[in-house]
């Protein structure tokens, strides 16, 4: 969204492509950003509507970038727009259908820690605000039966029959946003997770502590619904175990627990933090504040050892690990785990690298041309890179990635003779494609 908006403030067209329904990536998830605690969806709210609004920017969300072919200046690129199962078009975000819709789903969006709806919009501030159908999770797809959206729909949007399409467009430059995953924990017996209800991700605990969350922002135990007097969190989990998992660190991973720790004492005042860590590692500004905020303010206890096994005994979580420090070993009955999880690429990334011509380094991110000095460009002309597709970042390392981008379109744009040709359109005006 940075790199769009930069590039069309300066008076130049963009499509914006996302593969999922709206706008935000995984910004939208969280409750606070780190060392301010300032509310997340405060900060980005107004950026995507911004977006969404700008006379400059086309949206193509719900789509895919199918092929690209060309060079620098004379790209074509394919687009592949999923079926929504409503008209947009007609559509005018009254949710509706959403609040009627009898068939109830685990959320992808909660990480399975709440309910959604077979039709639904990512969120309540959703860029654009406009639902979609799950195929697999509708009655009527599924089961031939249900159309309740259809019946209640008070501008007859809902169209079953829809079909994928495609569009084409010519764009002069391209830039690379797909941002990252979390790595999958399952085959990691150790940490309990996906056979203990009560081991969650870092990401899911986002989604306790945000106020538009599952449970309102309070934390509750996703077994029982009970508040977890006893919390534990794991740091570097999947991250620097290179015999089990991956070698690197995540970089943000640190800064996140601690968040974690503070915004739950902040709920639970009777309850107590513990972290098992391999090192701290807090390199950003007022990071290091943040992380000794956290130790002496909010009493969150930090214990420097790995965890050798989670499991579980009767109602409790027991996290055994070690304290190198004291070399004591511990045992901790817990009420809840939350791990801190690596960050991998997106599974599409390698795809589309593979299809733009792009170099990828061993664990899937983006390389750039040189990591020094051309840390946003590419070994293809034209092609830039923005964001934790090239490993992971926090939110003003991205941003100012995205912006430092966004000045390489622009630069070449205005020393080039041709844009006028180049910005020519098959279907719709634009200018550069920010796929994210």
């Amino acid at each position: 969204m940075q790199a769009a908006l930069d590039i069309a403030d300066s008076g130049y067209e963009v499509v914006l492509v996302d593969k999922e329904p709206s706008i935000g990536g995984r910004m939208l998830q969280l409750s606070e950003t780190f060392p301010t605690l300032d509310c997340a969806q405060c900060i980005l709210t107004p950026r995507t509507v911004e977006t969404g609004q700008h006379e400059n920017i086309r949206l193509m969300t719900y789509s895919e970038v199918s092929s690209v072919e060309g060079e620098l200046g004379h790209f074509k690129a394919t687009i592949r727009h999923k079926a929504t199962g409503v008209n947009w078009d007609v559509c005018t975000g009254c949710g509706l259908c959403q609040e009627k819709c009898p068939r109830r789903v685990p959320s992808r969006f909660e990480r399975g820690a709440g309910r959604g709806k077979a039709i639904y919009t990512l969120s309540p501030q959703a860029v654009p605000n406009k639902p979609v159908i799950d195929r697999d999770a509708c009655l009527w797809y599924t089961k031939g039966r249900c159309r309740v959206c259809e019946k209640v729909c008070p501008v007859q949007a809902i169209d079953y029959e829809q079909e994928p399409s495609e569009s084409q467009i010519e764009i002069g430059a391209i830039i690379v946003a797909t941002g990252f995953d979390l790595f999958g924990l399952e085959n990691l017996g150790e940490y309990g997770y996906g056979q203990i209800p009560d081991v969650v991700d870092g990401l899911t605990f986002e989604r306790f502590l945000s106020a538009s969350g599952p449970t309102a922002g309070k934390i509750k135990r996703p077994s029982d619904g009970r508040e977890p007097k006893e919390l534990v969190f794991i740091q570097c989990a999947g991250s620097r175990a290179p015999e089990t998992a991956l070698p690197y660190c995540s970089k943000v991973c640190c800064m996140y627990t601690a968040k974690h720790a503070m915004l739950y004492k902040h709920r639970v005042h009777d309850g107590h933090a513990y972290i098992f860590y391999i090192d701290v590692r807090t390199a950003g500004k007022r990071y290091e504040e943040f992380y000794q905020r956290a130790t002496e303010d909010d009493d969150v206890l930090y214990i420097r050892g790995k965890v050798a096994r989670v499991f579980q005994e009767g109602d409790k979580v027991v996290v055994w690990g070690a304290d190198t420090l004291s070399n004591n070993t511990i045992e901790i009955a817990a009420d809840m785990v939350v791990l801190a999880t690596a960050m991998v690429p997106r599974e599409e990334t390698k795809r589309l690298a593979q299809m733009l011509g792009i170099e990828t380094d061993k664990y899937g991110f983006l390389l750039p041309k040189e990591d020094n000095m051309a840390p946003v460009e590419t070994n293809r002309a034209g092609i830039f890179l923005a964001g934790a597709a090239t490993g992971p970042k926090d939110i003003p390392e991205t941003v100012a990635q995205a912006s430092g981008a966004a000045a390489k379109v622009l630069s070449l744009f205005a020393r080039w003779t041709g844009i006028p040709e180049a910005m020519r359109v098959l279907e719709e005006p634009a200018g550069t494609v920010a796929h994210g």
